[in-house]
């Protein structure tokens, strides 16, 4: 039996698949942060990247998973209520990086909304996640100022 060309995309083999981000509103309590990495990891799913954001009543967690299926299923699961959207992976090069990115985007008229970076580099080099108005447009322009995009791919571990 030969192997296919192609390789089927699974839950362990995410593909090309574009960076999920999970937004989550959780109990501004001592230990919360704790107790939901230990869930993370009791199911093997590593956090790529993280911004907390602490409120009066509330903290604002934004993670990026490894795998943002299992991620999804797992919350559900556990009631936790979250919001997931597309953000960008843009790798950095050198010291002008940032600013080609923000050139890049002003020249596309995109507007950022929040910027954080990766705990895990791939290749080494830092990476940012960034959230704007318009991640389709924003990933044609940046790739026109030859910035690295990263993939769903890049991250599993």
């Amino acid at each position: 039996m030969t192997e296919p060309d192609n390789p089927i995309s699974t839950l362990r083999n995410p593909g090309r698949e574009t960076i999920r981000q999970f937004v989550i509103y959780a109990e501004n309590k001592v230990g919360w942060l704790n107790d939901f990495i230990e869930m993370l990891l009791a199911e093997d799913i590593h956090v790529m990247a993280i911004s907390v954001l602490d409120t009066t009543d509330s903290a604002v967690i934004r993670l990026i998973p490894n795998y943002p299926k299992e991620t999804a299923r797992l919350l559900k699961s556990r009631s936790i209520s979250f919001t997931e959207r597309k953000v960008l992976a843009v790798e950095l090069e050198g010291q002008n990086s940032l600013q080609s990115i923000t050139q890049a985007l002003l020249h596309a008229e995109i507007n950022i909304h929040y910027v954080y970076p990766f705990l895990y580099q791939p290749n080494q080099k830092p990476v940012l996640a960034i959230a704007m108005e318009d991640e389709d447009t924003a990933e044609e322009a940046l790739a026109k100022h030859h910035l690295r995009i990263l993939s769903q791919e890049d991250f599993a571990r």
